[in-house]
């Protein structure tokens, strides 16, 4: 198994020559948990003064706003915890099981709501995530 990661990377660096630094960051990034990563995130965006848009959302912006045509058709989503409501706990053990994270890094997530569960995923994954959460008594967006 680590000889298909070692492959796989060795792939993309042939495809896409790196300097030493960047691969050393990307490293790093690696190594990150979730939170830590959202963290960087939002560091970044607050220091460079830039946010992140899927490709999507950014052609969508170049155009007018008028996006690929087909609106209210996403290939990702991101489903987003606005409240844990009355069974917090039952909804922490979810979001730890589904995003396989620590009990820290899950009780962070609820405690930071609203916020983004998950990011990037395909509308019937989304609707999976929702409905369990949803099952224990979370509110959740899609968007």
């Amino acid at each position: 198994m680590a000889e298909e990661k070692q492959t796989q990377e060795e792939k993309q660096n042939e495809s896409k020559k790196l300097s030493a630094k960047v691969e050393e960051i990307a490293k790093k990034i690696e190594e990150l948990t979730v939170l830590e990563l959202a963290d960087l995130v939002d560091y970044l965006e607050e220091k460079f003064g830039v946010s992140y848009a899927p490709v999507s959302q950014a052609a969508g912006s170049a155009n007018g706003g008028e996006g690929t045509g087909k609106e209210g058709e996403k290939d990702t989503v991101s489903v987003v915890l606005k409240d844990a409501g009355q069974s917090k706990v039952q909804v922490i053990k979810d979001i730890k099981e589904l995003l396989g994270i620590g009990l820290k890094e899950a009780k962070d997530i609820v405690d930071a709501a609203p916020k983004a569960v998950k990011e990037n995923i395909s509308m019937a994954e989304a609707e999976e995530i929702k409905k369990k959460l949803e099952a224990a008594g979370a509110i959740i967006e899609i968007k």
